[in-house]
This record gives C-alpha cells, sequence and structure tokens, in this order.
C-alpha cells in the first residue's frame, strides 16, 4: 500500500522534492525510482544530499540515448520494480521519457497514475515532451493542474472533470524551500560581486543544435551586453559547449560563459539578476516566482500564464528581437502576481491522493 514516486531527471527531482518531504512528515509509506534519464544516481547522489532528501530506493540508470532505446529500458525496469513491489498509486512529473514510461508501465498495472503539472500545452507535436505530456495525461487517473489553464485545456481534450484537480505547482513549494536551503548552504561571491548581471540557460535541441539559431543567440547576447552595460553569465550546459565548438562559435565580449552551477546556485543566481533569457521552461516559471523579469528564446511556451502575468515574452532566435525584449523586461516593473499558487501544492496534491486512495 505504498506510492511510486518515479523520476529521472534533476528537474523531475527539483519539483518532486517538495512531495517527497510531505510523504515524508505525514509518514505515508512511498519508495522513489530514479531512472537515471540524464544522470547515473551516483552522479546526482549528491544532488538528493544537497535537497536533504532521502536517496532513492531503486534506480535503473539507463543513461542517455535514442529515445526508443531509452525508454524502452525504462519500461523493462519500472514494470520489473512493480512486479516485486506493487505499488497502490505511481506519481510522474511533467514531460520526459521518465513520464512516458512510467505512465505507460503503471496504465497496464493494478495501479492508479497521477500526473503533477498535468495539463500543460504547447501545441507543437514537434517537440517530444508535448508528445509525453499528452500521452501521460489520458492515461493519467490524477491529473494536478497547475492553474485553470491547464485544466481547460484537458477539459477541452475530453479528460473528465473529475479526474482534474487544480492544485497550483510544486515549482513554487520547491524555490521557497530549496531557497532556503541554498541560503544555508551556499554562496555565489566567487561567480558575481556586487554587480547587476543578466542570466542565461540554452539547452533545448532545436536552439543549440542549429548553427544558425545558436549563433543569432550569441550575437543576441553581446549585444545585451553592449546595450545594458552589464555582464551576460552563461553557465553552458555541456551540449551547448559541444555545439559551439562544433560551429566554431564563440561567445562575444561580455558573456562569461561558465561551467554548469549546482541547482541551489542557480537559484541564487536567478534571484540576483536584472534578467533572464532562457529556453528552459522551469527556468521559466521560478524567474516568476522570484519576481526576476524573463525573456524566452523559443516562439512558444507550455508556460502561458507567465506571459499573461507580464514576467515573461517570448522573444524567438532573432538578435534583434531579443535585445529588444530584454531591454524591454528590465524596465518592467516586478509586480505581477504568480500565477502557480502559494508554495502548498505538495500539501494538497498528498492529501488529494491520502483522502481517496488510502
Amino acid at each position: 500500500m505504498s506510492i511510486a514516486v518515479i523520476l529521472g531527471t534533476r528537474p523531475e527531482i527539483i519539483k518532486f522534492s517538495p512531495i517527497i518531504r510531505e510523504l515524508e512528515e505525514r509518514g505515508i509509506a512511498y519508495y522513489t525510482i530514479h531512472t537515471g534519464q540524464h544522470y547515473s544516481f551516483e552522479m546526482d547522489r549528491i544532488f538528493f544530499e544537497e535537497l536533504e532528501l532521502p536517496v532513492p530506493k531503486y534506480h535503473l540508470n539507463v543513461g542517455s540515448g535514442e529515445h526508443g532505446e531509452q525508454t524502452g529500458k525504462m519500461l523493462t525496469g519500472i514494470e520489473g520494480i512493480f512486479k516485486r513491489n506493487m505499488p497502490l498509486c505511481s506519481l510522474v512529473q511533467g514531460d520526459t521519457n521518465t513520464v512516458l514510461a512510467g505512465s505507460i508501465v503503471t496504465s497496464k498495472m493494478p495501479v492508479k497514475l497521477g500526473h503533477v503539472e498535468a495539463g500543460l500545452r504547447s501545441f507543437d507535436r514537434s517537440m517530444p515532451e508535448e508528445v509525453n505530456r499528452i500521452v501521460s495525461d489520458h492515461l493519467s487517473d490524477l491529473l494536478f493542474a497547475p492553474t485553470d489553464v491547464s485544466r481547460n485545456y484537458l477539459l477541452k481534450e475530453g479528460i473528465p472533470e473529475e479526474k482534474i484537480y487544480i492544485t497550483g505547482n510544486t515549482v513554487v513549494d520547491a524555490a521557497y524551500q530549496n531557497l532556503e536551503i541554498s541560503k544555508r548552504s551556499t554562496d555565489i561571491e566567487g561567480i558575481v560581486k556586487d554587480e547587476e548581471y543578466a542570466l542565461v540557460t540554452a539547452h533545448r535541441q532545436e536552439n543549440v543544435d542549429n548553427a544558425d539559431r545558436l549563433s543569432n543567440i550569441l550575437s543576441a547576447l553581446g549585444t545585451v551586453h553592449r546595450e545594458n552595460g552589464m555582464p551576460v553569465i552563461f553557465p553552458a550546459h555541456p551540449r551547448t559547449v559541444k555545439m559551439m565548438k562544433s560551429f566554431g562559435l564563440e561567445a562575444p565580449e561580455g558573456v562569461r560563459v561558465i561551467k554548469p552551477v549546482g541547482y541551489l546556485e542557480f537559484l541564487q543566481l536567478e534571484g540576483n539578476a536584472s534578467v533572464v533569457i532562457t529556453d528552459s521552461g522551469g527556468v521559466q516559471e521560478e524567474a516568476c516566482i522570484l519576481k526576476v523579469p524573463c525573456v524566452t528564446i523559443r516562439e512558444n511556451t507550455e508556460r502561458p500564464e507567465t506571459i499573461d502575468a507580464g514576467s515573461n515574452i517570448l522573444a524567438g532566435t532573432d538578435p534583434d528581437r531579443i535585445a529588444r525584449s530584454v531591454s524591454m523586461m528590465i524596465e518592467r516593473k516586478r509586480d505581477w502576481k504568480n500565477p502557480y499558487g502559494e508554495g502548498i501544492t505538495a500539501n494538497m496534491i498528498v492529501e488529494i491522493i491520502d483522502d481517496i486512495l488510502f
């Protein structure tokens, strides 16, 4: 009579961290499966320790690979664990291949499936994440939608209303809880001093694997530095660095390409930035919560609530458009309302599961 928490990437660990803490506090039986989609468990062990979370009971270490190969390994591994230790309910979060595999296995077992962060849509089926989140939503028994917008998307797709719960997003809980941990345990003075700066993340395949787009993004960052008189801090994903070298691209003057930082350091960098430039959905949310203006270097977003709130703007990858968007967002008042809840989402989700299943 336990809950299986299925995760495999660091963003999933972050967004599941409040739920894991809530399960621990309530004494509800659960176990965690770490698929190792991005990193092996051994590489992620320090991440669990930094966030003060119990280590997973099971780890599959599937590693990177083609979508089919990676998902197939997860299907086999999760199914084997369920046969040995059948849960009452499994939880997945977001839109990764881990979510896809966890949802498919659960749907074929006598196990209820809960999807945390259900109902997000970019309406771009060329994105693997869009396919994963749609499949998971339509297989789920409990859909924890962050907002009215996501709930309405689910209803329009024919998902029964009684399956959907508006809970807010655990990213709010995580940002508040983990920011407190970061203040106790990390220091960003070695990265930035008392200065204004722009913070950048870029990792999506459609951006960094395309020479023209990546060149445009780098060019825009140079313009941001010149026009706003501030350094641009770019903790570059290994994939991005690899592609920059492959395409013969270099960072412009004023753009500090640094090694990736830990989540806790990044959270502090994010909270103190003048503006964030990103192609990450999670960073769009965190910036909104932390009251930091955000410029998204994509043509669409599955976080439209951030656009509506006024914390975020879509700039695509045109250099001039990115630079104009940054200048505009830097001047924007940080008085928007966070649309993702008050930081009690994990409590609500666990309460719903407890009431319905136990």
